[in-house]
């Protein structure tokens, strides 16, 4: 399935807030400018659908996208390294855990990593949290452009043996070239059930 025809739903500060539990939900997470808004523009074929920010902590919301009657694409807030107060990262934070905890529609969380990096504590908790939840998880390795082959490979198993990952579990991507943009669609379509 492609991810077209998309539009900007609204932006959610309070659960109360959150639009009707109707269709598939696939929300995107990761650590401040791993290329999170670029792996979704080039997801939906939108050079700016989502904002792009060299600025850490520009998303402040819980961003819904909507491909109406399919699907709505949940840009969350970034963790680590946000220049905003404390108290409002943890305001995120019980949002965001309220949403993931307890959202019914919800069917996939993308989680997001930069494949130059090592594994990171943060994204290896969230990993985890996720599976004692039972809330189906796709790791997702972005930046690959950055890598020649062999080291794009070697930077890749040492992420999977940091988070616990098989190399089925994940995949690798680059916003640059598409790279990986076709099965992360298809993984996508999956989880959500939609053709």
């Amino acid at each position: 399935m492609k991810f077209v025809d998309i539009r900007f739903l609204l932006s959610v500060h309070k659960l109360a807030q959150l639009p009707p539990a109707t269709l598939p939900e696939i929300a995107f997470a990761g650590r401040s400018n791993v290329g999170k808004s670029s792996l979704i523009n080039t997801l939906v074929g939108r050079k700016s659908m989502v904002k792009v920010s060299g600025r850490p902590g520009k998303t402040q919301g819980l961003n819904f996208f909507e491909i109406p009657e399919k699907v709505y694409l949940v840009d969350l807030p970034g963790y680590g390294f946000a220049k905003v107060a404390r108290g409002m990262q943890d305001n995120w934070q019980a949002l965001i855990t309220a949403y993931l905890e307890t959202r019914s529609t919800l069917c996939c969380v993308v989680v997001i990593m930069d494949i130059r990096h090592g594994a990171k504590v943060q994204d290896t908790q969230l990993i985890s949290w996720l599976k004692q939840r039972n809330i189906p998880c796709l790791p997702v390795y972005t930046k690959a452009d950055k890598l020649s082959g062999n080291k794009k490979q070697k930077h890749a198993s040492a992420l999977d043996a940091g988070h616990s990952l098989n190399s089925n579990q994940r995949i690798i991507f680059s916003a640059k070239n598409s790279f990986g943009k076709e099965e992360l669609e298809t993984a996508l379509a999956s989880f959500a059930e939609i053709g």
